[in-house]
């Protein structure tokens, strides 16, 4: 037999003569092709090679049978009709290349035959009739070599082709069929790939979609590579058949063989590049698709709240897709329906001071099953960066606050779809800062968020709607128990026992002892019981923490030592000016609560300290540091006046008296208060490096 299946020009291997080789396939194939599903017999040919392959190394040794079941992809619908359809052009290309190789026919004559044979298949379809035909034959020559030494049939087919002498130096054998495997095993990555191009679901791309129309001008030349490399390693397997040690050593074939792995590992690496822009741009269309139903599906009227639920949540019918943070187990969805249920939507980085507020919160709410503020539940929805992995610190982050969750939370952040994600962001307004949205019973969203009400009434807010949150502030005037509720609870002790309370901030240690040491001489002058209590600054720091431990040790008031009650003290200000200017469009102006909301806020944005001594819910005086520190060292002066006016109404006039005519302001709100056009979202610290939050700054003047 002459052996001529080598390439005649090594050129047609580079990219421009794959092209040109694509043009001629490209003109035999028939437009009117027919169309199969032809993954069958993919995974068929697939079994083929991966049973055949191992046995090649131990060609002499005693081959173990693989006794398992053949796999049962073979047990697809329609598979034996399909294989009747198709018996006789698969045995019709192992015949004509066996013919034409053993004519001494070059390789690209011989594919070129093959291609005509099935010109009337799409291109799928030509690439698994190749490797089919092909792998009947390696396998029927694996089969031989498998067997012959325990098989007498086997033995006597081997005998007649010779294969004894052959198999007789397997150490020139075991080189080459090694470079046949990777040969074979390229060509199958490629067929595996075209087809998967083919399953490709026409509802999210098209044939003139960049992505597919760039893959479908590069799968003839594919198709025609893998047809040649069948070719020539069919020619190898016929080559061995009576050749002898001759063929065996021969090393031009090895570097065909390795030739065109190399090349079909680069077809079939372009092509996955292209598969990836295709499965990005069905991920990009499915998730529009996905949002715009989530869109709808809030919309529409539903009887309880399960599909919204399910549509936030990836739950698949065999997976528990809730974490429940007290029993520390799977749990179903169907536990919520038609409950209330909080969305408690944040990042990996969520502040443990807010963690720490809603857990107190929620807890309260527990004490008394009964209440019907406990009607409602809260699942923790982790918002995570899909675009980087989710490695092992972010592992670590999401088990750490899940931990000290009480509530439900997704199993996994993945469970969240990208859609939902998108939906969140842009519907709800997430960034960064937490929410907690309210969905009542049917899945309907009640507040976007709840966290400013839970904030401020706690679980008296339930079940946080809009009507619940107007209707609680027509309740509230400016008071202690509105500025202060849940802060200490010995506040409720002193209102209830007619004690002057004072509360006040502030880093300046030195003020703290002045004013702190001239309020005691004031109360015990005008014979009032006051009680004063440290409430730090916003974002305490370690000033602040210095400042808890001297007033301690100096025994000069008392103070709130949990940092956590520090910062929710502010955060509920922050939040009542939330609710009252961005929910309920109330404007300063006319509203006496949200002009002590501001003021208290500013009082924080100085440099300052200050003060607010009451008595009772609603006789407040406030002050910043100097002036209520002046009022009160100058006490003789409106003595008299707090004898017949009482206490705080002669401190507030004189206060009032002691203001300049014009003095400064500076207000300074979370992020969350508004937007600020081209504003960098996440700015880092250049000290510590972690994320900075993003304020707005409101002055009155520079001075």
């Amino acid at each position: 037999m002459a052996h001529h299946s080598r390439s005649d020009d090594p050129r047609m291997f580079s990219t421009s003569g794959g092209r040109a080789i694509g043009k001629q396939i490209e003109a035999i194939h028939d437009p009117a092709a027919i169309e199969l599903n032809v993954k069958p017999i993919l995974d068929i040919v697939e079994d083929i090679f991966h049973r055949a392959t191992p046995a090649v190394p131990g060609l002499l040794q005693e081959a173990h049978m693989q006794m398992e079941a053949f796999d049962e992809k073979a047990a697809h619908p329609g598979l034996h009709e399909l294989i009747q359809y198709l018996s006789f052009t698969l045995n019709r290309i192992s015949c004509e290349i066996a013919y034409r190789l053993s004519m001494g026919e070059d390789a690209h004559t011989t594919t070129l035959a093959v291609a005509q044979i099935i010109k009337s298949y799409s291109w799928d379809a030509k690439v698994v009739l190749a490797l089919a035909a092909f792998a009947m034959t390696y396998g029927e020559f694996l089969l031989v070599i498998q067997l012959h030494a325990t098989n007498p049939l086997a033995k006597g087919v081997a005998t007649l082709k010779q294969l004894p002498q052959v198999l007789s130096r397997t150490d020139l054998l075991k080189p080459k069929f090694d470079t046949l495997a990777n040969l074979i095993n390229s060509m199958l990555q490629v067929a595996k790939c075209i087809v998967e191009f083919k399953e490709l679901p026409s509802r999210y791309i098209s044939l003139d979609d960049p992505e597919m129309s760039s893959a479908n001008s590069d799968i003839p030349s594919a198709v025609y590579w893998t047809i040649r490399s069948t070719v020539a390693c069919a020619s190898q397997i016929l080559g061995l058949i009576g050749m002898g040690h001759e063929f065996i050593s021969s090393t031009t074939d090895a570097w065909e063989l390795s030739s065109l792995a190399h090349n079909m590992d680069s077809i079939h690496s372009d092509l996955m590049e292209k598969l990836k822009r295709c499965h990005r741009r069905i991920r990009e269309r499915k998730d529009i698709e996905a949002f715009e139903t989530l869109v709808r599906l809030f919309d529409a009227v539903h009887i309880d709240n399960m599909k919204i639920l399910k549509a936030l949540i990836y739950a698949k019918n065999d997976q528990l897709p809730l974490w429940d943070g007290t029993r520390k187990q799977r749990m179903s969805l169907d536990l919520l329906r038609r409950r209330n249920v909080l969305l408690l939507i944040s990042d990996l980085e969520m502040p443990h001071d807010e963690l720490y507020v809603l857990e107190q919160l929620y807890n309260e709410s527990r004490v008394q099953p009964t209440r019907v503020e406990s009607q409602y539940d809260i699942i923790w929805l982790p918002i995570i960066d899909r675009s980087t992995p989710f490695d092992e610190t972010k592992r670590k982050q999401f088990e750490s606050l899940q931990a000290m969750m009480p509530w439900y939370s997704v199993g996994h952040p993945t469970m969240i779809e990208p859609a939902v994600v998108r939906y969140i962001k842009e519907v709800w307004g997430f960034n960064k800062k937490p929410l907690l949205v309210a969905l009542d019973p049917q899945g309907k969203v009640a507040n976007p968020n709840a966290i400013h009400m839970m904030f401020i009434w706690g679980t008296m807010a339930y079940p946080f709607t809009k009507i619940r949150e107007e209707t609680l502030w027509k309740e509230e005037t400016w008071r202690i128990e509105l500025l202060a509720d849940s802060i200490d609870p010995s506040i409720v002790n002193w209102l209830d026992e007619g004690k002057f309370i004072c509360l006040y901030g502030g880093e300046d240690i030195e003020w703290i002892r002045r004013f702190t040491n001239t309020a005691k001489a004031v109360a015990l002058a005008s014979g009032i019981k006051l009680e004063m209590l440290y409430v730090g600054k916003s974002n305490p720091g370690e000033k602040v923490r210095r400042n808890i431990t001297t007033i301690q040790q100096e025994n000069l008031s008392h103070v709130l030592t949990d940092a956590s009650l520090i910062w929710f003290f502010w955060a509920r200000l922050e939040s009542m000016w939330y609710s009252r200017v961005l929910q309920h469009g109330v404007t300063v102006e006319n509203d006496r609560i949200l002009q002590e909301i501001m003021t208290m806020l500013s009082f924080d944005g100085s440099d300052q300290g200050w003060a607010v001594i009451c008595r009772g819910s609603d006789e407040l005086a406030r002050a910043k540091a100097e002036v209520m520190l002046k009022s009160l060292e100058q006490y003789k002066a409106w003595e008299a006046l707090a004898a017949e006016k009482g206490f705080i109404p002669a401190l507030s006039d004189y206060i009032g008296g002691l203001r300049t005519q014009h003095h400064c302001n500076r207000l300074i709100l979370p992020g969350t208060a508004g937007t600020m056009g081209g504003i960098h979202e996440r700015v880092v610290c250049v000290e510590c490096g972690k994320p900075m939050e993003k304020f707005f700054l409101y002055r009155c003047c520079t001075d």
